[in-house]
């Protein structure tokens, strides 16, 4: 993730003596696809499908390869890179087996427990993605609301809430794959082809 508009080359810091891509760009775009093809289920778009078409991209895109950019970006020390994507690759794993696993037992209050316990780690990491760039911060920003619409839905029942949650899901996909794709043309050139923005405020 590039921290300011004017530095497009990855903010991670590298070890010295290594050399990796950042791999912020693909942990993204793990992350984008996945929420997109739920919030679609959610905002009632899927209705032709079984609607589980995102199941075997939360396990194998959205959790193993987001996963999988978790644990580079611990190797380049980025700490706020490193647990964004390992805890969310964690999330799409653990939604997956939720609902291989446990589905025909639980109640929609279960699934609004799950998505309330991400908001409250959402949240903070919503105001320290302050420190990084616009863009980031509109993932984290969307992605809050997503899931509180989402558990605010499934307490109540209301699916006109859980529907609204859906499509905020596909709003921050969107903004999300923006993300991932400046930060793969700003790599690729070392400027900032498609602007990011610079950090909110200094904490």
């Amino acid at each position: 993730m590039s921290t300011t508009e004017d530095a497009p080359a990855p903010t991670s810091v590298h070890v010295v003596g290594t050399s990796i891509a950042d791999p912020a760009p693909l942990g993204l775009a793990a992350f984008a696809l996945t929420t997109f093809l739920l919030g679609s289920t959610s905002a009632g778009w899927a209705n032709n499908t079984s609607g589980l078409d995102w199941l075997g991209y939360a396990f194998a895109y959205g959790g193993l390869v987001q996963l999988l950019a978790g644990m580079w970006e611990f190797r380049n020390r980025n700490v706020f890179g490193s647990t964004a994507f390992s805890t969310y690759g964690g999330f799409w794993i653990g939604l997956g087996l939720w609902v291989l696993l446990s589905h025909a037992s639980t109640t929609d209050k279960d699934l609004a427990w799950i998505f309330l316990a991400f908001a409250i780690f959402n949240t903070y990491m919503l105001i320290f993605s302050t420190q990084l760039n616009m863009a980031v911060f509109g993932v984290f920003l969307t992605l809050e609301l997503t899931e509180i619409f989402v558990f605010i839905g499934n307490f109540s029942g209301n699916t006109t809430i859980g529907k609204v949650g859906g499509y905020l899901a596909v709003i921050t996909a969107l903004v999300a794959w923006y993300t991932s794709a400046a930060g793969v043309i700003n790599g690729m050139k070392g400027r900032a082809v498609l602007p990011v923005g610079k950090p909110l405020f200094d904490l």
